[in-house]
């Protein structure tokens, strides 16, 4: 069943890549580039907004995951969203796709240090009051557009490239609704969340995040956000960081143990 998800997902956000890459060379070919005054409207400009609300939380697991930040730039310059997860499905081995893919892709680079529980500067106070601060800008983004524009809901506003966005958008939607179900242990809790998500974009994902975020304490690591709380993903996640630090200890001893070896003769 694992393995079956694994495989699915990997064509699912495979499928994804490809509809977006083929969306923006369609809009290019025949719209043009998207740098024109024009294409500015109010709506455009609070689908943009809500757009870059709802890629902060995969830049802020693509930080947590990678630890050296030129790395971290490099992949949120240049790779999709879709590309960069089916990277890390692709990473798994057999195991791990047998035993919780998404466990391993949302925790599959170990660090010791997010292992430590306490901290002198909280995480996630840290992440409380971004996302906060964001799902309130969002909605008075939303709130002012509707005043001064009116309904989004014309035919007008729908050019080529308000599409393309569109289109962005609800790909990572998508994106942020499978980890959405994979948080959930009730599939009508779950579905309530993908809907609003439909619905409302970055405004409910500030929400969810924020409503997860309230059930840990101010000195918990911010790790324990992404995994399923039903899997004590803190214990998990820890005991799979010593066997990584153990493994590199093993490593390190067996390269002495040649080296000592090379050293007698």
């Amino acid at each position: 069943m694992a393995v079956c998800l694994a495989n699915g997902l990997k064509a699912l956000f495979l499928v994804m890549g490809c509809v977006m890459v083929s969306t923006l060379i369609y809009t290019i070919y025949t719209d043009g580039l998207p740098f024109h005054k024009d294409l500015l409207t109010p709506w455009m400009a609070a689908t943009l907004i809500d757009f870059s609300i709802n890629i902060v939380p995969f830049a802020v697991l693509i930080s947590y995951i990678l630890a050296r930040w030129i790395v971290q730039y490099i992949i949120l310059v240049f790779i999709a969203t879709c590309a960069y997860i089916f990277m890390q499905l692709h990473k798994l081995s057999s195991e791990q796709s047998l035993h919780d893919p998404l466990f391993h892709v949302l925790m599959l680079h170990p660090s010791k240090d997010a292992v430590e529980k306490k901290s002198k500067h909280s995480a996630v106070l840290a992440a409380l009051i971004t996302f906060t601060a964001l799902g309130c800008l969002m909605l008075a983004t939303l709130i002012y557009t509707l005043i001064t524009d009116g309904s989004p809901f014309r035919e007008e506003l729908l050019t080529p490239w308000m599409t393309a966005t569109l289109v962005d958008f609800y790909i990572n939607v998508v994106a942020l609704s499978v980890w959405v179900m994979y948080k959930e242990s009730s599939w009508i809790s779950a579905s309530i969340w993908m809907i609003l998500l439909i619905c409302f974009g970055s405004i409910t994902t500030c929400a969810y995040i924020v409503q997860k975020l309230l059930h840990l304490s101010s000195q918990d690591p911010l790790y324990l956000l992404l995994a399923n709380n039903g899997n004590r993903a803190e214990n998990r996640y820890e005991t799979m960081c010593l066997r990584h630090e153990g493994l590199k200890l093993l490593s390190r001893a067996s390269k002495q143990q040649n080296s000592d070896k090379v050293d007698c003769i």
